[in-house]
């Protein structure tokens, strides 16, 4: 299910519902990021764009509809592949500029063929005892 129409532009008419679509903050090009995420296990999948259609799409499909930048047109995760994403809940986060989409992936999320997305390319591992020195703390991770 692929389309060549240019993705929304604010202002521009979509079938995403009017309140929805008014509470988006979009990127200068209509598009929000959204993230992937394996919804039983926290598991980050993948990270894609889409624009009001392509997040109307998701929410009344059940299946994960993206803007491909590179190809300019819809793309439904796993219609090309057979690696499905089934939506299990969508969400805004507190800025309303991404989307987070959690799914229950079946096969490789990333066009590689790995798992994730964010499975190769390591660029940090905070050390054992770091780690350990935080949990010890008694500070909340988050206010580190």
């Amino acid at each position: 299910m692929t389309s060549t129409t240019p993705p929304s532009r604010p202002g521009r008419p979509s079938s995403l519902d009017p309140e929805i679509a008014a509470r988006l903050k979009r990127g200068a090009d209509g598009l929000v990021p959204a993230i992937a995420q394996q919804y039983d296990t926290g598991e980050v999948l993948m990270l894609g764009w889409m624009d009001d259609e392509a997040l109307h799409r998701t929410l009344t499909t059940g299946r994960c509809t993206y803007w491909s930048r590179s190809r300019q047109e819809y793309w439904v995760k796993g219609d090309t592949s057979g690696h499905f994403q089934h939506v299990k809940s969508v969400a805004l986060d507190c800025d309303a500029d991404t989307v987070l989409v959690r799914v229950d992936q079946v096969g490789a999320a990333c066009h590689t063929g790995a798992r994730t997305c964010f499975d190769v390319d390591v660029l940090h591992d905070v050390p054992a005892d770091v780690l350990l020195k935080n949990a010890d703390s008694g500070v909340p991770a988050r206010d580190q």
